[in-house]
């Protein structure tokens, strides 16, 4: 009981944010230092050398082969030398794909993963804004929610010196004031978990931004709701779809490009060659040229077991495409829809938050001049308390539905 009437108890505040930034910065830094941002990087920088090496596949190729021969004797022949027993022979070996239909068709699927990746780095780079962005919305409610527990804590600490001072005079009772001050107890109870959500929050975004630290939210942002585009619009702006668009691509040449795997390989050859000391039957310097065809006459199925690969992918791909479109498709329409709906929301709950103030005051004033019991004014007080709990809510709702519809709408960030 002495512990319930005594005042506001001390918490231990959480870490404070050691920086504050606006919500283009955040979205900013988060693109810009995420390890995923650097992730996606080093896959583009991957595409680059594997579309690097198939092009080097299809150009001229330059080897040189250089050979030490000992013999245990040398071989005469009348007195001159048939074969020395030491000698070093040296070769160039110039080698070019004359008619390579596997190798060109390699440099152009390389050519495609580069676009895949490249088109897969925005994308990541859109899931980290769209998670930062969350996290900070997440600090703007979550303070929101503090502050209308701090109200209500303020209203309740007011009704229980209230009640406090009417037991002194003795036209209160010791139950009265036990009861105020269980309203600020709990109060008090909710304000604390509210700021170690808030905390989570910030630590969240801190995260996000590579800080060493929570970092606090310093503006609201305001999402403008844009006029209702065409879906065409719509899906022309996806990231994602453009993601899974590519790799449809990607995988359809990939399939189309079987068929030359069947074709032959020609190559071109020139390798000139010096030997030193010069030898009976082999001159000094000599060189040859040739023409040499490879073509695969029977792999007990190899290739047709790759078709049938190819075409699976073929077939996954065209299904996220289609799966994603739709999916779009009913993100679109329930944005628009959920930005009207919590705004009702939003009037209606504030309403409701004002009304609730009102009926506070009333109450208060009464149980001064006694019309009124406690019960009614602890009632009036939960219920106010809830209804800007509520609004804090809402608030919350209306944000987060225009920021989907901007997601919906491929105009994030």
């Amino acid at each position: 009981m002495a512990v319930l009437a005594c005042g506001s108890p001390v918490f231990a505040q959480p870490p404070q944010p050691s920086e504050r930034v606006t919500f283009d910065d955040a979205i900013k830094r988060a693109i810009a230092r995420n390890p995923s941002s650097a992730i996606a990087a080093a896959d583009i920088l991957r595409a680059d050398g594997l579309l690097t090496q198939a092009r080097s596949d299809t150009r001229l190729q330059i080897t040189g082969n250089a050979i030490a021969t000992t013999l245990n004797r040398g071989i005469e022949f009348d007195g001159t030398t048939v074969t020395p027993r030491s000698s070093v022979t040296g070769v160039l070996d110039f080698r070019y794909p004359l008619y390579a239909p596997v190798l060109w068709a390699r440099r152009v699927e390389a050519a495609d993963n580069r676009d895949v990746a490249v088109i897969g780095a925005a994308e990541t780079r859109r899931q980290t804004a769209i998670a930062t962005a969350e996290a900070y919305l997440a600090i703007i409610a979550r303070r929101r929610v503090i502050e209308a527990n701090v109200r209500s804590r303020d209203v309740a600490s007011a009704h229980l010196d209230l009640a406090s001072e009417l037991e002194q005079r003795g036209s209160g009772s010791r139950l009265n004031r036990l009861r105020a001050a269980q309203e600020v107890s709990i109060d008090n109870g909710f304000i604390e978990t509210a700021r170690f959500a808030l905390y989570a929050a910030q630590e969240a975004l801190g995260v996000l931004l590579a800080a060493d630290g929570p970092v606090d939210a310093a503006n609201e942002p305001n999402f403008d709701v844009p006029p209702d585009p065409a879906l065409g619009a719509a899906l022309a702006a996806r990231i994602d779809l453009k993601l899974f668009t590519a790799e449809q691509h990607a995988a359809e040449r990939v399939l189309a490009d079987n068929s030359k795997s069947y074709f032959p390989v020609l190559d071109g050859i020139f390798e000139p060659q010096t030997t030193y000391p010069s030898q009976f039957f082999v001159p000094a310097n000599s060189w040859r040229a040739l023409l040499q065809m490879n073509i695969v006459l029977f792999d007990s199925g190899s290739r047709a077991g790759e078709r049938v690969i190819r075409q699976s992918a073929v077939d996954a791909a065209r299904a996220r495409v289609a799966g994603k479109t739709t999916t779009i498709s009913s993100e679109l329409r329930t944005a628009r829809e959920a930005v009207a709906s919590a705004e009702r929301v939003l009037a209606t709950e504030r309403q409701a938050a004002e009304q609730a103030n009102q009926v506070v005051a009333i109450v208060n004033i009464s149980f001064r001049a006694g019309a009124s019991t406690n019960i009614e004014v602890i009632d009036a007080q939960r219920r106010a308390r809830d209804a800007d709990t509520n609004v804090a809510v809402a608030e919350d709702a209306v944000r987060r539905a225009r920021f989907d519809l901007l997601n919906a709408l491929g105009r994030f960030p």
